[in-house]
């Protein structure tokens, strides 16, 4: 079982882009504990050294969907800035939000058309009202339906047919990609700030990050409670 997870900085300042970066880490962290495993699909770095707009993380095994699930949503690296000490906001959002990477092709095989000869009017003469030369093809996967009967001759109506049924497949593929990474971008935009379903901060000196008492978690029990 495979997850894409998208973070994103969003149009947020170079602290937010540093934000996501340590958090980041932390869901790294936390994957390698549940014994999930991560990888970075793509980055997109931030201004400053160490640092990304955008990270598109990988997430597999048995349960990539939870954890994705669980690390979904607006997070927040609570933290001062270390590019500016005159700012006294310490709350750096970040979104996260599960997306779709690609869409299958369509594989193409004349075994999945149905083909119809039948009569259709128009200019031809008699031949072409008597005769059953126009060809009606649908492709079952998809649905889509051409109607031939520019020629004379049923296999060459027949010919075309496959041609059309090809081209609109390509072209419903390539759209359906478009809108896939549309909708991924998308979600750069859809960062909202306050109301966290995540809340991390630095580790203390001394601290066991496995046995720290995360607010993500808290705030998940208490969900849970409720």
């Amino acid at each position: 079982m495979n997850v894409h997870l998208l973070l994103s900085a969003g149009r947020g300042p170079q602290e937010c882009a540093w934000a996501l970066a340590q958090l980041l880490h932390r869901l790294e962290g936390d994957a390698a504990r549940q014994g999930v495993e991560t990888h970075r699909a793509h980055t997109v770095p931030g201004d400053r050294p160490g640092t990304y707009r955008s990270v598109l993380v990988r997430i597999a095994g048995d349960g990539a969907e939870a954890f994705a699930a669980s690390w979904t949503g607006t997070l927040c690296w609570q933290a001062p800035s270390p590019y500016r000490a005159d700012t006294g906001r310490k709350n750096w959002y970040v979104i996260a939000q599960p997306c779709q990477v690609d869409t299958p092709r369509t594989t193409f095989t004349e075994a999945d058309v149905d083909i119809v000869a039948c009569r259709t009017g128009g200019p031809g003469g008699q031949h072409r009202n008597k005769a059953s030369t126009a060809v009606r093809a649908t492709h079952r996967p998809t649905g889509i339906v051409v109607v031939v009967d520019t020629e004379r001759q049923f296999s060459l109506n027949r010919r075309i047919a496959m041609r059309l049924l090809r081209q609109r497949i390509e072209h419903g593929d390539d759209a359906a990609e478009r809108a896939v990474t549309t909708a991924r971008w998308r979600i750069h935009d859809e960062l909202v700030r306050g109301d966290p379903a995540c809340i991390e901060r630095p580790e203390t000196a001394g601290q066991d990050v496995a046995r720290q008492k995360r607010t993500r978690r808290r705030r998940r029990q208490s969900t849970d409670a409720g």
